[in-house]
């Protein structure tokens, strides 16, 4: 079975309005976030195969801090077509994941994460907040057959929650 996790960069960082919104980076409780997560995806048991992120600063900085956190060794795959997007290209991302990856992390920014999560569960989440996970099996024998019938959610974390 394939792995899917869907998760929203960690906290950006405010502090210069100079800066544009594609160069913001991460403040510290984000920073401090990367790890919570971590620890909870390691008593989970996951551990990704492949990291793909936005090539936005902040969420470039999330999947490189989740990757060192995790043990993850591979190259980082860097989409320019995962900031400001249309869900559909998530969709497409997904489609186009390599055959031989099994568990899968796809980093990126709201609004779409939450548009894309929402099209693939049967409930509804009202947003999904910064470092916010959410965990799909994926039925689809192949990446490229993957659609939102072949995603069975499993579950939905995030770092202000008990966890």
């Amino acid at each position: 079975m394939k792995r899917l996790y869907l998760i929203r960069h960690a906290k950006s960082d405010w502090s210069d309005p100079s800066q544009s919104d594609f160069e913001r980076g991460l403040n510290k409780r984000g920073k401090k976030n990367i790890i919570r997560m971590a620890n909870a995806l390691k008593t989970m048991e996951i551990k990704p195969d492949l990291i793909i992120s936005s090539s936005a600063k902040r969420a470039k900085k999330t999947a490189k801090g989740l990757a060192k956190q995790l043990g993850y060794k591979e190259d980082i795959m860097l989409l320019d077509r995962l900031y400001m997007c249309e869900p559909q290209e998530w969709i497409e991302t997904i489609q186009n994941i390599p055959e031989q990856y099994r568990s899968v992390f796809i980093i990126g920014h709201n609004p779409e994460i939450t548009d894309v999560v929402n099209h693939l569960i049967d409930d509804y989440i009202d947003n999904i907040p910064t470092l916010g996970i959410v965990g799909f099996d994926v039925a689809a024998q192949k990446w490229d057959k993957f659609e939102h019938q072949s995603a069975k959610f499993s579950f939905f974390i995030y770092p202000n929650m008990d966890l």
